[in-house]
This record gives structure tokens, sequence and C-alpha cells, in this order.
């Protein structure tokens, strides 16, 4: 059901999810960029809906809310391990739809691909999504290629108006009864979405895994920094490492985190004896890219790559990802020799 509804009456009820909920959504941290004296706009806790950025991209994705950067998951003695304390609220969150898509990559990721991973399951499981309308396309956006600018599955969503009101479309009962009680006006509500983005990427219909033969990605031995930006703020990166943290007073006594990794870094792909699979940053794009919109889909019939342009966005050297795609085809012509 869909609802017209102002800043009060959103805040109230977000007073009442509060109670078993925190609340994350993409919010401006002064002072917080990359630069000095510069903001950045990523995912954290709000109480008012005020706090949200509607009009600006997240520099971040959402996934570092349930995939923490850094991330404890048992401490140990010389004799006993315990594991660390898991949340104590669900979480409801506030994602654009292309995001959206993503947490359907994370969840093929984290929880079907093999035994479930017990800890993204307990953040998953207590989960609530706020779909975000977009009325118009980012910078570098190409969700309309990737076909992630509409979402279905969201237990509400919410468009801001010139206004500084709110419609409101939502799926949940609990939430659909206080909405009822706070919202005089009721009328039917569409999420917003983008039908064109001024970024358009084709990937070809014939693409193999021959294309890794091609020249292209020598471009990228000398391009490339191997920085690793692009897969931190991509929302279906997923990759991490374990480390043991071990206290100074016991060298015995520590815990275990699992951090997040990155393939495009040194060390990844280092193995016993002083081998490493991927050691050119040319051949760890490739690996990458490849991932992204070729076995990926050939895996789970989708691609990974929800066309949010956050790794065009960070990237220090300019190098966009869609234009690497866009090259996939004469890559192709190149390899198959017509």
């Amino acid at each position: 059901m869909g609802f017209h509804v102002t800043n009060m009456q959103l805040n109230t009820l977000f007073q009442t999810w509060q109670t078993n909920y925190q609340i994350y959504a993409p919010r401006n941290f002064s002072g917080g960029g990359r630069f000095s004296d510069t903001d950045c706009i990523r995912y954290g806790t709000i109480d008012h809906v005020e706090e949200i950025v509607f009009d600006k991209k997240s520099d971040y994705s959402f996934k570092e809310v349930l995939n923490p950067i850094s991330q404890t998951l048992f401490f140990f003695t010389e004799g006993e391990t315990r594991e660390a304390d898991g949340p104590q609220k669900g979480a409801v969150i506030f994602l654009r739809s292309c995001d959206l898509h993503a947490l359907r990559r994370l969840d093929d990721m984290y929880l079907n691909n093999g035994p479930a991973d017990y800890y993204y399951q307990r953040l998953r499981k207590n989960l609530k999504v706020v779909l975000m309308g977009c009325d118009h396309s980012f910078d570098n956006c190409f969700c309309v290629s990737m076909g992630t600018n509409e979402s279905t599955n969201y237990d509400m969503s919410i468009d801001l108006q010139p206004d500084g009101t709110y419609l409101v479309d939502c799926r949940d009962p609990e939430w659909n009864s206080q909405l009822e009680t706070a919202s005089s006006e009721q009328l039917e509500v569409i999420p917003a979405h983008v039908t064109e983005n001024h970024t358009q990427v084709h990937i070809p219909e014939n693409l193999t895994a021959d294309v890794a033969r091609s020249g292209m990605w020598k471009e990228y031995d000398s391009r490339c920094i191997n920085c690793g930006r692009c897969n931190f703020v991509c929302p279906t990166c997923t990759c991490f490492t374990m480390q043991d943290l071990y206290y100074s007073e016991n060298g015995k006594v520590g815990e275990r985190r699992r951090v997040w990794a990155s393939c495009m870094v040194d060390g990844f792909t280092d193995v016993a004896g002083g081998g490493s699979y991927r050691k050119k940053n040319g051949e760890r794009m490739r690996f990458k890219v490849l991932h992204k919109v070729l076995d990926y889909k050939q895996r789970n019939g989708y691609h990974m790559c929800v066309g949010c342009g956050r790794c065009d966005d960070i990237c220090p050297e300019y190098i966009s990802f869609s234009n690497c795609i866009n090259k996939l085809q004469n890559a192709m012509t190149e390899v198959s020799g017509s």
C-alpha cells in the first residue's frame, strides 16, 4: 500500500524500528573524504530521515553493514575458544535498486555457494530493506545495461518529493498498519527508477574465456597501480583473508579476524613456495573483469556486476570498468581471428 508522508511521520516510524533494528542509510560524513577538507557519503546508522542523502550516490557500498571490513570471529586462549558476540538487533537498510540486486549476489556467495556462511547468515536473517527510488542517473552508472535499474523485492520503498515530503510503498504488514494510522493520504506508489544512463555497456553474446588471450589486458600492466579501491567499493566483491591477532601481554592469547581482501593487490594469489598466479596488474584486471561479466553468469545465470559505477568513481588512475567491458567485443574478434 502506498502513502504520502512527512518527515515527522517517518521519524515516528523510525522510533518504532529502533526497538528491534539498527537503521543504516547513506549519510554524509563531514571531513571523512579521501582528500583534505572533503566529505564522504557512506553507510552509517541514522536516527532521522533528514540524515539520509538522497541526491548523491554513496562513495562506498552498503556491504560493510553485512560484511564488516574487519570482523572478529572468535577469541582464543591456550585451552579454549569463545565466539565473538553477534548482533543484538536486526538491521533496516536503505538501498538503491543496483545495490538491492547486489544483495542478491552477496546471498549467492555467502549462503548458496556451498555451506552457508554462519557470520553472514546471522546478520542477513534479520535484515529489512527499504528501496530508495532513483529519479535520475548518476555519473558512471550503467545499471540499465546490466538490468538492475528496477527492483521489486523490498519491504518498503521511499521517494523524496520536491516539497520535502515522501512517497512510500510499504509491503511489510506491521509497518503498513503503522503508516495507515500515521498518514491521512493513501495512494498507489511506484518507486522511481531510471530508464537511461549516459554510460552504456555492451557485453558480447559470444564472450568466452578465450578473451583472456587478448592483448587488451597488457594496457593495465602500466595503468593500474593495484591499490584495490575498485574491489573495496564494489557491492559484489566478497573476498576476505584471515588474520590472527595476538595480544602483547600473552603471545598465546588473541582473536581471529576476517578482513577484506582484494584480487587486485599484491599477495592475493601467493602460494606456498613463493609462487603467485597473477603477478601482473593486467592479469589481475582480466581476472576481475571476467569474474564480473563471464564466469559468474555461467554459474548463476546473471552477471555479478550491477552497474553502480563506484569502481569508475574511485579509481585514482581513471581506469573505467565500463570502457573495459566495451573493449571485449574487439578483443573477442582479435582472439577468434575473424
